[in-house]
């Protein structure tokens, strides 16, 4: 079968990112099987009931994949996987780079509509998925898939009863009857999930050269190494928490993952005290509920060292709170799936920690902020976020209108991020020119929802816009115009409950207008009514 399709990097770039010594031609899967060679009893990973040693790791996920390999899944396959924060991810996960088998990691929270639009793209052959998700308790979904992607034709469930559909009695040693192998080092290992702000998602195809690149840069900013206890208290199939650096730069520097079920205090707190974290990764949402709990709990974070926070713009008063009341360092971070990481240093000053989301990682990221007519703005001015660089895609997976949209002719991506960069080259997060709201660091695409509540037969207009809140940062309203004046936001939430969306899609608050308010060119005016809910909140206060 032939190899997934992506846009290449022109060679002129490739050729410069392999001399410059980012791009080295080794697999996702070289670091474990490097780890399991120099320190095999070490544990690698720590999730639920599972420990597993960087041997058990390398044990499993080669028997898995040798499996694989005898039902014919290989180099060119495709691979939707579903699966929590258990240590079972990350033995999929490498048994599929050692497979040459790309998956999507769909998160534990997406429901029937993300998955279905996934694998329509994809079109896998393997689905891997767990019994514990409400899809997944009946058969009912395996079976609209396998009928939607006639391709479907191995699936494997966490935790299922039946031997022959048992994830982990997959992870038993095989007879080798056909042989595997990871794909070539600049072919697509997997495919990352975007945040945008389009109805459909869109995948992110993710090499090994350029994924590696960034989880090795990021490990030497953030000086990971054996000693390094990595709490993953984020959805472990996120980009933030699987190479910033994330669970990949723990196996790369050979220390150890400790899974948590959720980023809240009660399943954190224990896990830390007990596992001796020393360094954790949060959206601001999440290190809210921290700092409420840690004067409680002071004995549980004595270990731990440095907190990093991402996902969205984490406040000042917050930055410095959290500074003030963990008692670690802190590093913000601002990242994106689709490449270009920014970190804080640990040496940086308190003005930069405080104030700043970081600056590139990379020397050869290029950065470009600019106005509407993409003309360079002076420093400080805040204008539209622009990159490129060895770890920034060049395209999104088979989306050639929508990649003509977000990269321009030179191979610059539009992040859609405003931000001002100063002149010492830190980036300052202002806001957001697409329609998107980043709800507690999970980003939601408003137009998806506006097209799903669009088909209640009692709405007739609906506008989802942004509301600020102090614990997740942002959450979402929805303005409505309906042909039932009694029509209730709870039937509305059951309604696109129904159709699949994720919980964390449904709208936190419905308003009703009679007319939605339009622009002098005929679009809904989000702006006016952002101002509006804005002054309605500030009423009521």
């Amino acid at each position: 079968m032939s190899l997934v399709p992506f846009t290449r990097w022109p060679e002129a770039f490739a050729e410069r990112y392999r001399r410059a010594g980012y791009w080295r031609g080794e697999p996702l899967s070289q670091m474990l099987i490097e780890q399991a060679s120099t320190q095999p009893d070490t544990v690698a990973v720590v999730g639920g009931r599972s420990s597993l040693s960087y041997a058990d790791l390398d044990r499993a996920s080669t028997n898995l994949a040798q499996r694989l390999a005898n039902r014919g899944l290989g180099q060119g396959d495709r691979a939707l996987v579903q699966l929590s924060n258990q240590a079972e991810l990350y033995v999929v996960f490498f048994a599929l780079m050692k497979a040459g088998i790309a998956p999507v990691n769909a998160l534990f929270s997406h429901n029937r509509l993300e998955l279905v639009a996934y694998a329509a793209q994809v079109r896998p052959r393997l689905l891997i998925a767990s019994r514990a998700h409400s899809l997944f308790t009946e058969d009912a979904f395996v079976e609209e898939l396998t009928e939607l992607i006639p391709e479907l034709d191995t699936v494997l469930l966490n935790d299922d009863p039946h031997p022959e559909l048992r994830l982990q009695s997959w992870f038993e040693q095989a007879t080798a009857l056909r042989s595997f192998s990871p794909t070539p080092a600049g072919e697509v290992a997997f495919f990352q999930l975007s945040g945008g702000s389009t109805g459909t998602p869109k995948l992110i195809p993710r090499t090994h050269d350029d994924y590696l690149y960034s989880v090795r840069r990021s490990v030497e900013i953030c000086q990971f190494d054996r000693d390094t206890r990595y709490l993953c208290a984020l959805p472990a199939a996120h980009n933030f928490p699987l190479s910033s650096p994330g669970a990949l730069g723990v196996f790369l520097s050979g220390g150890r993952v400790v899974l948590s079920p959720d980023p809240g205090p009660a399943s954190c707190f224990p896990l830390i005290a007990q596992q001796q974290v020393n360094v954790t990764a949060l959206v601001p949402s999440a290190l809210a509920m921290w700092l409420q709990a840690a004067s409680s709990h002071p004995e549980d974070l004595v270990s731990l060292q440095l907190i990093q926070v991402g996902g969205a713009k984490l406040p000042e008063a917050q930055a410095r709170r959290a500074a003030h009341l963990l008692g670690c360092k802190l590093q913000q971070v601002f990242g994106m799936a689709e490449g270009l990481v920014n970190y804080t240093r640990l040496d940086d000053s308190e003005e930069h920690v405080y104030l700043t989301q970081g600056q590139p990682m990379s020397p050869d990221d290029e950065i470009k902020v600019v106005d509407r007519e993409e003309r360079p703005v002076a420093a400080g001015e805040v204008g539209a976020l622009m990159t490129r660089g060895p770890y920034t895609i060049r395209g999104y997976f088979q989306s050639p209108e929508h990649n003509a949209i977000a990269f321009d002719a030179d191979g610059f991506y539009r992040s859609g991020d405003l931000v001002c960069q100063r002149p010492d080259g830190y980036l300052v997060v202002v806001g957001r020119i697409k329609d998107q709201i980043n709800r507690g660091g999970e980003k939601i695409a408003a137009e998806e929802v506006e097209n799903l509540l669009m088909a209640h037969p009692d709405v007739a207009q609906v506008a989802l816009i942004s509301v600020p809140d102090q614990a997740m940062g942002e959450k979402s309203c929805a303005y409505i115009v309906t042909h039932d004046p009694s029509l209730k936001g709870i039937v509305l939430r059951k309604f696109l409950r129904g159709l699949g969306l994720a919980d964390y899609k449904l709208p936190d608050r419905f308003e009703r207008l009679d007319a939605l308010p339009l622009t002098a060119v005929g679009k809904v005016d989000k702006n006016l009514l952002r101002r509006r809910i804005a002054e309605q909140l500030t009423v009521t206060e």
